[in-house]
């Protein structure tokens, strides 16, 4: 380095500098070295680029208002699994002790890790590439796992949004299409569909009329050219929100978020006026405590707690980009996380009243018909009438009598009691037939519905609720993918948005073929929890351990304006990470002592019959979990070897209307910036800005400087809000 350099002449000096240049800088967004003193690459400076990224940094979209954002974060994490695989998994777990174990998971780990996307999205406004490339270029793989996941995600589940526009334009007849099995005419004889009287009238209307599906997920069997043009329409649909941005989508999140609990209420109210509403909610919440020493229960309570809050999807990230930076974003997560509680406590007892309702309806359904057979064995002297007892009146049995009867005949006929084929028509055996997902929503809801008063009407709003919460979820997955690739690869935000409409609907055609709905279990239930589960591990120990807690604790009182709670040190460092950590290992032990396989619908059964997946199937299983977690490793190794550029070494300064942006370039370990960013090697500044005073004099600094006091340390620059790296 010449020794007449300003590096050198202050190196020399004798005057106190209690800071270095670096730590100057990292008060404030750094200045455009091509247009500076500082500038000592010769590169040339591009104005149509900087003007470009300017414009970028001034323009960021945002929301229209408070209100429409918290409205597009509820309808992202209230989706589907609120409906249907909550209430599932309430039966399940123990009933009303199933909400124990959910409630704490939420409080350690859903609260603070989507406290913590939040504060980053806010913090950086990037998607979630740049925001992971941001803090920690390394690991900048989580934002590139993230698209993917949300790309193979958004590819099924809008297949489901298609199932509903289905049933939705089904809805509008009377009868109900499905409320009653078809007749066919054999000849001069018109009988029952043989498949439908062997099952029942709904799930006949769901696995034939809609799906057409094959025996196996090895028979293709050709499109399904309905479910095609359904899929069609939910993707133009998504397209049509997402086109404009945020100001279209978040228009949209005003009908689509509200009016899910609209009709949660109106079917809250109807099904508590139903007979039989108030034995499925005792029922439900009747707790089981023995379920709470279940280490299954917590397992399954973590997992549904993780993915209720679309944690590690980015879309998170994506929508609280676009927040002003003091925001209160703590307020923000708490808030979401418990209306998300709330919603699926409500949507429990929504399910639950009108599945006891159902589960009457069949019970005295049961009692009729083997009463039949009782009257047909006292015709025939099968059985004595002495058997009977004196109050019970056939013509008006009930499930009272009916029970006191069949205990009698069985312990009388105790030898013979099977030959007879006498049902017990309990109560609590239908209750405990426990459902979830498809089966919830397209057979015992739409069966259940049948039953109303009304029943179209209802329908109608049923499936209206279930298009508007998986269209919510949808604008939130979508933008996972396209908040992030705009803002790191700059391409326009409506070709980007189309294209990649028009190619998920390409690939989704695997999912609308007579054997599709088996590649939606499995995209279901392999595509995402594993690599979803790796991702938001790395995203906590990126901020909590390689950022730094205490660091990032000073950022958000920084931005907040008040210090969040010492909880969220420990969650964040040490909690979330080892929970986390206990789901990723009970998840990969569960799949190995469970192996895949699909339910199976056999035509010439009328029965569902679990398979085990073909090796080609179990080939794309796995391929499905190394694609979705293969950027992690390979842009670290990229990064680490320095294949390609982290943005770690480099920078440039640049002055815009009082604002400053960093831009990064590769320079040599030698070079003259080098030691101008910190006089040892080692020390490089921190990716967000740090909290120490600038306490040097101000006018020995090298560079050239605005005698202005309009910043915040009176170094004549305006303090960014916003970081606008384009790391």
């Amino acid at each position: 380095m010449p020794k007449n350099s300003k590096v050198t002449q202050r190196e020399h000096s004798s005057e106190h500098v209690t800071e270095s240049v670096a730590d100057l800088l990292a008060h404030q967004e750094p200045v455009d070295y091509k247009r500076s003193v500082l500038n000592v690459t010769g590169e040339a400076w591009d104005k149509q680029k900087e003007g470009d990224e300017d414009l970028d940094a001034e323009n960021r979209p945002a929301w229209n208002s408070k209100l429409q954002y918290i409205l597009a974060q509820i309808g992202y994490s209230v989706g589907l699994g609120n409906v249907w695989r909550f209430p599932y998994l309430c039966q399940k777990n123990g009933g009303g002790a199933y909400l124990v174990p959910y409630l704490v998971l939420l409080i350690i780990i859903g609260l603070p890790l989507f406290f913590l996307e939040l504060a980053v999205g806010q913090r950086i406004r990037r998607g979630s590439i740049g925001v992971w490339n941001y803090i920690c270029p390394r690991l900048g793989g989580i934002g590139y796992a993230s698209c993917l996941v949300c790309f193979f995600v958004g590819l099924y589940y809008n297949v489901i949004i298609g199932w509903s526009i289905f049933y939705f334009f089904k809805s509008f007849q009377y009868p109900l299409p499905w409320s009653e099995c078809p007749i066919v005419t054999n000849g001069s004889v018109a009988v029952v569909e043989t498949e439908c009287e062997r099952s029942s009238a709904t799930t006949y209307f769901w696995y034939r009329e809609t799906l057409d599906i094959s025996n196996s997920i090895s028979e293709s069997g050709g499109l399904n050219w309905k479910m095609t043009l359904c899929l069609l329409v939910a993707w133009s649909l998504v397209g049509l929100a997402m086109i404009k941005g945020i100001q279209s989508s978040g228009k949209v999140m005003y009908f689509s978020s509200l009016f899910p609990y609209l009709v949660l209420v109106c079917f809250l109210v109807r099904g508590l006026l139903l007979r039989g509403a108030v034995d499925g909610i005792m029922h439900m919440f009747t707790p089981k405590l023995d379920k709470m020493l279940d280490p299954q229960v917590w397992r399954e309570a973590a997992t549904q707690v993780f993915f209720a809050l679309g944690l590690g999807f980015g879309g998170v990230i994506a929508f609280s980009s676009y927040n002003k930076q003091d925001n209160n974003c703590h307020f923000d997560a708490t808030l979401v996380s418990f209306i998300n509680f709330f919603t699926s406590v409500l949507a429990t007892l929504v399910v639950f009243a009108v599945l006891g309702f159902k589960a009457n309806i069949m019970n005295e359904k049961c009692v009729v018909e083997n009463a039949e057979k009782i009257l047909g064995y006292l015709n025939t002297n099968v059985l004595s009438h002495d058997l009977i007892p004196p109050h019970v009146n056939f013509s008006h049995l009930t499930a009272k009598d009916y029970n006191e009867m069949y205990r009698v005949i069985m312990t009388v006929k105790e030898g013979h009691f099977k030959e007879l084929g006498l049902d017990a028509c309990l109560l609590e055996d239908e209750l405990n037939k426990s459902v979830q997902g498809t089966g919830l929503a397209f057979i015992a809801f739409t069966e259940a519905m049948t039953h109303f008063p009304a029943s179209p009407f209802w329908s109608v709003m049923f499936f209206l609720m279930l298009i508007n919460l998986g269209l919510g979820s949808m604008i939130g997955t979508m933008s996972g993918i396209t908040t992030p690739i705009i803002d790191t690869f700059k391409v326009r935000k409506e070709v980007f948005t189309v294209g990649c409409c028009i190619f998920a609907f390409v690939v989704g055609l695997i999912f609308v073929q007579r054997s599709g709905n088996y590649f939606v279990t499995m995209f279901d239930d392999y595509s995402a929890t594993l690599p979803l589960t790796v991702v938001v591990i790395l995203e906590n120990i990126a901020v909590a351990w390689i950022y730094g807690t205490k660091k990032f604790m000073q950022e958000l009182t920084e931005m907040l304006g008040f210090r969040p709670y010492q909880f969220y040190y420990y969650t964040w460092k040490y909690v979330s990470p080892i929970c986390m950590a206990v789901l990723m290992t009970a998840s990969i032990i569960q799949l190995g002592v469970s192996p895949p396989g699909y339910s199976a619908w056999i035509r010439e059964e009328a029965a569902e019959k679990f398979l085990f997946y073909p090796t080609w199937a179990m080939a794309i299983l796995i391929s499905l979990i190394i694609l979705a977690s293969l950027p992690l490793p390979l842009v670290f190794i990229l990064r680490q070897f320095h294949l390609v550029s982290d943005g770690s070494n480099a920078l440039s300064v640049t002055y815009k209307k009082g604002r400053m942006m960093k831009d990064i370039s590769n320079l040599e370990d030698n070079d003259e910036t080098r030691f101008i960013l910190s006089k040892v090697p080692s020390e490089t500044p921190s990716p967000m800005p740090t909290h120490r005073s600038y306490l040097g004099p101000g006018s020995n600094s090298p560079m050239e400087m605005s005698s202005a006091p309009n910043g915040r340390y009176g170094s004549g620059y305006l303090l960014a809000s916003t970081p606008e790296s384009e790391l």
